[in-house]
């Protein structure tokens, strides 16, 4: 095989290119229709169409049936890169907002289906994210995509499909069905920071090729195989976490502006832990309604009022 030129191996692949003119042409009737669109929402949406047409149709996409390296540069375009484009786009507030009443009621009540909740809550994306990682890259999916291009195109869609899920309630204020608070979209991403971790770093310490066929299809060009392989595990380990980290930053920063704009009239919201806590130290809320925790003079009045109450269950017993 010839080596790909960088400038004249562009193909079309005209499924796709059917694909996204209707999402964007549907986009724009809806930006039609609300009028009041914000530019960056735009912007985002065509980063992800550039960004899919690159990834689908240019050189890269000739280089990335040769070189393990680039395929994996093509992976994480597809699974974090365009995805987050996509959910900054936000399509889905838009079909609401661009929608009759009746229209956006329905758009509303197909997210608040037990089963679409369950398909974009981290107890599914995240174990989906992380099972497409490893089973695409540390078995024999590889070797077989590199043969089958029914299966590279359905590599394609996996991709899309489950950095799309996985991103669209940690990331932004798009319409999920899901209000995760910050510190659940932290751990959430924290955690997604594993299967990249262990993918990349089995690749770079693996002494045998994964997918020969890459190195196949060269024939004679190109770097040496498992070097080409420990590159790519090293583009998915560093590549992988360091976009997952700036995720993890932005949320951070998203928390802490949060945390000083929140109005001090409105009910404060309590996390999990910070139930669990409340009711080890004071029981069922004997302290009152407004008794605070962290409030030093209340915590110690709800502490020894809780000491008192299991006092008397102990006499009792």
């Amino acid at each position: 095989m010839q080596r790909p030129d960088l400038l004249t191996d562009w193909t079309v692949t005209w499924v796709w290119w059917a694909v996204i003119a209707v999402a964007v042409v549907g986009y724009a009737v809806g930006v039609v229709r609300v009028r009041r669109w914000p530019v960056g929402r735009i912007a985002a949406l065509a980063a992800a169409v550039v960004l899919l047409v690159v990834v689908l149709n240019s050189p890269v996409a000739a280089f990335a049936h040769h070189l393990f390296s680039v395929h994996m540069i093509v992976h994480l375009l597809l699974i974090m890169v365009i995805p987050l484009l996509l959910v900054l786009a936000q399509p889905i507030r838009l079909a609401v907002e661009a929608s009759s009443e009746a229209g956006a009621r329905r758009i509303r009540a197909v997210l608040g289906f037990p089963v679409t909740r369950f398909l974009t809550s981290p107890a599914f994306t995240v174990p989906l994210y992380a099972a497409v990682l490893v089973g695409t890259h540390l078995t024999g999916f590889q070797q077989l995509m590199s043969e089958n291009m029914a299966v590279h195109e359905a590599e394609t869609v996996l991709y899309l499909v489950s950095g799309y899920l996985f991103l669209l309630p940690c990331i932004g204020t798009e319409i999920s069905g899901h209000e995760l608070s910050h510190p659940v979209r932290f751990v959430t991403l924290l955690i997604a920071m594993g299967p990249d971790t262990l993918v990349g770093v089995v690749l770079m310490l693996t002494g045998t090729e994964i997918a020969p066929a890459y190195a196949a299809s060269r024939m004679g060009w190109g770097p040496d195989p498992l070097a080409d392989q420990s590159l790519a595990g090293a583009i998915m380990w560093f590549g992988g976490d360091g976009l997952m980290m700036c995720l993890l930053l932005v949320v951070a920063a998203q928390w802490i502006r949060s945390d000083r704009t929140r109005d001090p009239s409105e009910p404060r919201r309590t996390s999990w832990l910070d139930s669990a806590r409340r009711e080890a130290t004071i029981g069922d809320g004997s302290g009152g309604p407004d008794s605070d925790l962290d409030d030093d003079e209340a915590a110690l009045a709800a502490y020894n009022a809780r000491l008192r109450e299991l006092h008397g269950l102990d006499r009792r017993g």
